[in-house]
């Protein structure tokens, strides 16, 4: 048990990880129903809670992820509502909502969607969302009564109606209905059951019969003409299934891996002798041609032997192991240097024939 234990531990523990690891990614990274005042999304910040109250009170909401997707789902009398306007920073997209028929309610507008939806109206200063009076007599919000309102406040045009400190102005424009809020608050479904939040939501947003709920999650520059990148094309979740794939790659690499322990001195299974270990490497060298190398290990081994014979060290200069050659054998001193210092034989007659003087050479000297 203790042996299947130490076997089966790394294994178990690597998939432990891995299950721990897909937990929390898959809760981190657990898709939502939407994006901010969306009016799909049953999030704290989405706008889920109001869509089902127009309904339920016979108005068609209709929401539109895309300028597209508007321009398909708004008619003359239905009302539009922009929310999230920062994705809609290229300019034809914004001409294009600027071109849809029907009344408009904008959302936190951006500058340039301020400017392209609405321009009678100006951006003035930021100010606290809180809870406020209307402070004046538009229908919808005298009904309403105080409401979580702020952010940014407008200048009205003349003639428009300015409440809430200015977060709400309302006008005529075109034959259409320009509402501007700045802050959507009031809207979301975490706020809804404030105040007269509701009320007043439902009061801006169900004038007529059908919505248009523009919210986009995902930048549109570009949608208008074809030249959404291929990024924009890349579901949010396969990054994450990448890095899911890189760290299971990681944990089978470091499971996989060889583990270097201490060197361990083992018997050599088999002895072999010396001359087979000669002949071996004889072979060797005559299938690789190597007649030099076979050359040099048998001019250096004759050495190793006639070197000491000779009264020598082992750091004798060739022309001193030549000299007392020649004296102890009366060999030509230049025949005894070639055989022990010449260039490589050419072929294998050349190399058995240096075999034979340098054994001739040896037998001399050990006879001398």
């Amino acid at each position: 048990m203790r042996d299947a234990w130490a076997r089966w531990r790394g294994p178990l523990g690597v998939l432990a990880l891995l299950a721990a690891f897909a937990l929390v990614t898959a809760l981190v990274t657990r898709p939502g129903t939407g994006g901010y005042l969306s009016a799909e999304s049953t999030t704290p910040r989405g706008a889920h809670a109001l869509a089902q109250l127009l309904r339920d009170q016979g108005v068609d909401v209709r929401p539109a992820g895309t300028v597209q997707e508007a321009r398909e789902l708004t008619g003359p009398d239905s009302l539009l509502v922009v929310a999230q306007s920062q994705f809609l920073a290229d300019e034809a997209l914004l001409r294009d909502l600027a071109a849809l028929p029907g009344d408009r309610l904008l959302v936190e507008p951006v500058t340039q969607a301020l400017q392209a939806l609405a321009p009678e109206v100006g951006a003035g200063a930021l100010t606290d969302v809180e809870s406020r009076a209307p402070g004046c007599d538009l229908p919808a919000a005298v009904r309403a009564g105080t409401a979580v309102t702020g952010g940014v406040s407008y200048n009205p045009p003349p003639g428009a109606r300015s409440c809430y400190g200015g977060a709400l102005v309302s006008f005529s424009s075109g034959g259409r209905t320009v509402t501007v809020v700045g802050s959507g608050e009031f809207m979301t479904n975490e706020r809804l059951a404030d105040d007269g939040d509701a009320a007043l939501a439902m009061n801006l947003a169900g004038t007529r019969p059908a919505v248009t709920w523009l919210a986009p999650s995902l930048p549109q520059a570009g949608a208008a003409e074809g030249k959404a990148s291929v990024q924009d094309l890349i579901p949010p979740g396969v990054t994450w299934a990448a890095v899911q794939l890189l760290v299971a790659i990681g944990l089978l690499a470091v499971w996989r891996a060889r583990r270097l322990g201490p060197v361990v001195t083992e018997r050599l299974p088999v002895v072999v002798r010396a001359a087979e270990t000669v002949e071996g490497r004889g072979r060797l060298y005559r299938s690789r041609g190597a007649r030099d190398r076979a050359a040099a290990a048998l001019r250096a081994a004759a050495l190793d032997r006639i070197v000491p014979r000779l009264g020598l060290t082992a750091d004798a200069t060739p022309a001193e192991v030549v000299a007392a050659l020649a004296v102890r054998t009366g060999q030509n001193a230049q025949q005894a240097g070639a055989v022990l210092y010449g260039a490589p034989p050419a072929d294998d007659a050349g190399l058995m024939a240096l075999a034979r003087h340098l054994d001739i050479l040896e037998r001399q000297v050990s006879n001398a």
